[in-house]
């Protein structure tokens, strides 16, 4: 059964990847702010780390969180809340009157963060059809990427007009524009027609399927229901079973594999790397929009193939990739010679990050769980993420300080560890409709096998 695309489903997979945009943006924003408030609030290199974290122990709570918020009260109004969380913080990181505030509302912006990088790709996940499921979770990542670039950018034009110490204030606060729009937007959009049916509002679950452009409705509703009654029992509902043990291992070592290859330690710093290699503030700036630009780019070159040639072939081709400019990277703050090669490499470095692990990791965390589960898998998968990228971020500013080249060669090693990882233990997911993808990750029963094929066969 192919499901067409329809204007709906357009309008809410855009509407739903907007909170990408201001994740991403959340996320890099910080990298133009850091000398600043290094300077207004006299941190030491420990405080500046424990700064630029403080967001992602937000994140850690926010998407553990999110997985029940999901489940209780849908996509769609978890949402609601998260964008409550971005405007809060933008405002409240504008006006702090200490250092204090500056990191309780840097904490609630990363509660938003947090959730969104599990709510926006799950409730994608759930409404896109298999054959374009990829690409349409892709865009919440082609969402991160591009506020991402935003931020270097507008930091840059910020940093244009000399505004001294009010700098890191309009730079952290001019978020808030895009999280009211994202508020308002979100008004618009429908619930999940999984979740729907989770919750007994079948009928309701049948219109959202016809206005999302099934061309077989009721034959989907079907198979929802049957995926979610061959789910049920006592436990259902518990993430952390035997049977479960594949993908959460699976969840586990890519997340933690996406951070301690020193992505977002680089992102957060990369004014500060570029500083280390004798650039001046203008040209940092400058630089990062380039290196924003690629990640832009690399993205959606990466969407482009991603159902193509899958989930695992990107990864694999990404590793190689980030292995070489690593090596290259390491090496300059090694001998600190040929500074001039920075630039080519971390674009190249940001290059392959973004056309494997950053466009594969929310389509992958996505898929390989089960309906009742999703959310909560969803949430394993990110809170594992933002803990290592919290860690790694608040320990970088400190190891580059004793070792310049130190943090690169680790991401080296990880990189390699990343590669042996995939290339042994990861299945392919591409093209395969979220109901067979339990079969082959082998959580299924015999009985639910059987009825799910008989489902399929009848939708075909």
């Amino acid at each position: 059964m192919t499901q067409t695309l329809s204007a709906t489903l357009i309008r809410t997979v855009f509407v739903a990847a907007l909170g990408g945009s201001l994740l991403g943006f959340d996320t890099a924003v910080i990298a133009g702010s850091t000398q600043g408030l290094t300077h207004v609030f006299a941190l030491t290199p420990s405080e500046l780390g424990f700064t630029v974290s403080a967001a992602l122990w937000g994140t850690v709570l926010g998407a553990m969180a999110a997985g029940s918020f999901g489940r209780v009260l849908g996509g769609r109004t978890s949402l609601l809340i998260l964008a409550s969380c971005y405007l809060i913080s933008a405002l409240g990181c504008a006006f702090s009157t200490s250092w204090t505030w500056l990191l309780i509302f840097r904490f609630i912006g990363g509660l938003g963060m947090g959730g969104s990088s599990v709510i926006a790709p799950v409730y994608i996940a759930e409404i896109a059809p298999a054959e374009w499921r990829g690409r349409l979770v892709g865009t919440f990542q082609i969402n991160i990427i591009g506020g991402i670039l935003i931020a270097y950018l507008s930091n840059y034009v910020i940093g244009l007009f000399a505004l001294g110490a009010l700098e890191w204030r309009w730079q952290l606060g001019i978020a808030a524009a895009p999280a009211a729009l994202f508020l308002v937007m979100l008004i618009g959009i429908p619930q999940s027609p999984r979740w729907l049916v989770a919750q007994g509002r079948v009928a309701e679950a049948e219109e959202v399927l016809r206005k999302l452009g099934s061309g077989k409705p009721l034959a989907e509703l079907a198979a929802i229901r049957t995926s979610l009654q061959a789910d049920g029992g006592p436990n259902a509902d518990r993430l952390l079973q035997w049977r479960f043990r594949r993908p959460i291992l699976l969840a586990l070592v890519l997340a933690m594999f996406n951070q301690l290859i020193g992505i977002n330690a680089v992102l957060y710093y990369l004014n500060d790397i570029f500083a280390m290699a004798g650039f001046d503030r203008t040209s940092q700036n400058a630089q990062a929009v380039a290196v924003g630009a690629t990640m832009l780019i690399s993205t959606l070159v990466a969407l482009s193939l991603i159902d193509k040639f899958g989930r695992r072939t990107l990864l694999l081709v990404g590793s190689a990739g980030l292995a070489v400019c690593l090596t290259g990277i390491a090496t300059i703050f090694y001998t600190h010679q040929y500074q001039h090669l920075l630039l080519i490499l971390l674009v190249g470095y940001v290059a392959f990050f973004s056309f494997s692990q950053g466009a594969v990791i929310w389509v992958y965390l996505s898929e390989i769980f089960p309906d009742r589960v999703r959310a909560q898998g969803q949430s394993l998968g990110s809170s594992t993420h933002w803990v290592m990228n919290a860690i790694v971020s608040a320990a970088f500013p400190v190891v580059a300080t004793q070792s310049q080249s130190g943090p690169f060669f680790v991401f080296l090693v990880m990189v390699v560890l990343q590669f042996l990882a995939v290339w042994l233990f990861f299945p392919e997911t591409s093209g395969v409709p979220l109901e067979d993808i339990q079969r082959r990750l082998g959580i299924t029963d015999s009985d639910r096998e059987r009825t799910v094929a008989q489902v399929a066969r009848e939708t075909s």
